[in-house]
């Protein structure tokens, strides 16, 4: 009993350190986490918790991220849901060897460009039952994993053990947190906004709003039990109980009633798909991230067309080093933007697009002087949760989950408490463009999960929250931490930025915290950039998160983002 409230008395003074720093800008400065065994870093203090204590009770890292990704699907609703999608990298120890796994969805059978069209669209919804036209791969996603770990890996926990906070907090309800309360006010926002408004919705206003209509406040539980009892299900059949029977058959029964697309056949024949990974070198390290369908390519090239710029001479903070990551950023975002979508529907040449003599070429386009105007972001949303784990035995996971804007498609399906992704309405209708809607086709995929290893062995475990940010924060993140050898704390708090848009800004301008000098904002200025200041500390740059593991002690250093509610914790 002692025990218990002592660590209800850590969480405690855990929870009351990440509200403090949404409630106030500046309020940062935390110290990194120190552990020898194991660490776990998330968006939220209750999942970190909950992974935390797999790992203590001698689970491994994929039980750990399986009870962090389930917990955070209740708990963090606005980022994350099990009608959403999510990809893997898994280091098994015992093996040496890195796997990624993808479970992002595909589009529905009945997908058409000639479908939409008949509609009347000329692209496609970004909220309703027809921009949730894709599979939810994310259950799938744990079950493969957990198999994989108890099979490859060893020490798993029992499945249903893992599931066991997530159902917990849906039955007996959880603290609404500020970020929560910001992000469901901005969706009660008008009527004329398409992407707001989703009060219209009668399950989401059922599932995310009080019975008065109003939003919760912070501190005030909310529970979901219709989503307790699916998760019950998925407890006790597996990824069986999400894809096949009684849940699949009601989310489509709903998708269907209302004009939607999904079949029981998309449910059924559906399963994530273990890949490859990606990797670059940078510097005496190798990084590593997903393969297309998501944008981790984008996050190797910027690294790649790092390569051949001495950015330690730069100074880290000055306008040159800004200048340099935005322009390479530039560059890798127009092959991205040129290439990237389901390679079974395209041949993507991965190897030519992040080799070294390719990273030359772009390298050879940046201007120092000069931001250039002709290279321009696309229009990728998103709202994101990234995770990572390590465990005593050296096993680890980067883990992204996500249901692409903020409450997704705004669609919970009758009965069930799923929140469905609205992913699919980054189809283009126009045929012409790389990432066109076609039936059983993923879509592009902004989230990527990252590892940095030296010596064969994962060095860091990174990501971030924040969709066009994501390959612009890991840069930041590296750069910071291998040519500058800040901490990892000091990593993650130093100011950010963002070129191009993420979910809630509006314009593809340079974006700057506040934090960043007046001299450094008006020499960027100067060179071409379009500079918008923003509050300091804002989650509109991501949420991101590090561990570090030294190879020398073994010691786990884990940082968690101010900009957001979560913690790194370890033991």
């Amino acid at each position: 009993m002692r025990a218990s409230k002592k660590k209800m008395a850590i969480l405690g003074t855990v929870a009351a350190l990440c509200l403090s720093t949404v409630s106030s800008a500046g309020a940062a400065n935390r110290p990194t986490t120190m552990a020898p065994s194991g660490m776990v870093t998330t968006q939220h203090y209750l999942a970190s918790a909950a992974a935390l204590k797999v790992l203590e009770d001698g689970g491994n890292a994929v039980d750990a991220a399986i009870t962090a990704a389930a917990t955070l699907a209740v708990i963090y609703p606005h980022y994350t849901s099990i009608g959403g999608d999510s990809f893997w990298l898994i280091y098994n120890a015992k093996k040496k060897e890195l796997k990624a796994l993808n479970a992002s969805g595909p589009s529905s059978e009945k997908a058409t460009i000639d479908y939409y069209k008949s509609q009347g669209y000329s692209k496609i919804p970004s909220r309703g039952y027809l921009s949730a036209n894709t599979v939810p791969g994310t259950v799938s996603g744990w079950w493969e994993a957990y198999n994989y770990a108890d099979e490859e890996i060893g020490n798993s926990k029992p499945w249903r053990s893992l599931l066991k906070p997530a159902i917990k907090y849906a039955e007996d309800g959880f603290p609404v947190t500020p970020n929560q309360v910001y992000w469901t006010n901005v969706n009660l926002d008008t009527k004329d906004d398409e992407l707001k408004h989703l009060q219209r919705f009668e399950g989401w206003a059922k599932t995310y709003l009080k019975p008065d209509g109003q939003a919760y406040k912070a501190g005030e539980l909310m529970k979901q039990p219709d989503l307790a009892k699916t998760l019950k299900v998925i407890a006790k059949k597996g990824a069986d109980g999400f894809y096949k029977g009684d849940v699949a058959e009601k989310i489509v029964k709903d998708v269907q009633a209302n004009g939607g697309l999904l079949t029981l056949n998309d449910f059924a024949n559906y399963k994530a798909e273990w890949q490859k990974p990606i990797s670059t070198d940078y510097r005496g390290y190798k990084a590593y991230n997903v393969p297309p369908n998501s944008q981790g390519i984008a996050s190797l090239s910027i690294l790649n067309i790092l390569n051949n710029f001495d950015v330690k001479s730069l100074g880290e903070g000055t306008p040159e080093y800004y200048h340099l990551i935005v322009e390479a950023t530039k560059q890798a975002f127009a092959d991205r933007n040129k290439w990237l979508t389901d390679p079974k529907f395209a041949d993507i040449p991965v190897d030519y697009l992040l080799s070294p003599e390719h990273g030359k070429e772009m390298a050879k386009r940046i201007d120092m002087n000069k931001a250039a105007a002709d290279v321009v972001p696309m229009d990728p949303k998103g709202d994101t949760t990234w995770m990572g784990f390590i465990d005593k035995e050296g096993n680890a996971v980067s883990l992204i989950q996500s249901h692409y804007f903020d409450y997704g498609s705004g669609i919970v399906a009758k009965d069930t408490g799923v929140l469905l992704q609205n992913r699919g309405s980054y189809f283009s209708l126009d045929p012409k463009e790389v990432n066109h809607l076609e039936p059983k086709k993923r879509s592009f995929h902004t989230i990527n999960p990252a590892m940095l290893f030296k010596n064969d062995k994962p060095y860091m475990i990174y990501g971030t929250q924040g969709g066009e940010g994501q390959p612009q924060t890991q840069a930041a993140l590296v750069t910071r931490i291998v040519d500058f050898g800040m901490p990892v704390q000091d990593a993650i708090e130093a100011p950010r930025w963002l070129h191009g848009r993420n979910w809630g800004s509006t314009s593809n301008d340079l974006k700057l915290e506040g934090r960043i000098s007046k001299s450094v904002q008006d020499e960027l200025i100067r060179r071409g950039h379009p500079v918008k200041m923003i509050d300091d500390y804002t989650d509109a740059v991501g949420q991101s998160g590090v561990i570090l593991i030294d190879p020398e002690t073994n010691v786990k250093f884990g940082g968690a983002d101010p900009r957001g509610e979560g913690a790194a914790l370890g033991y």
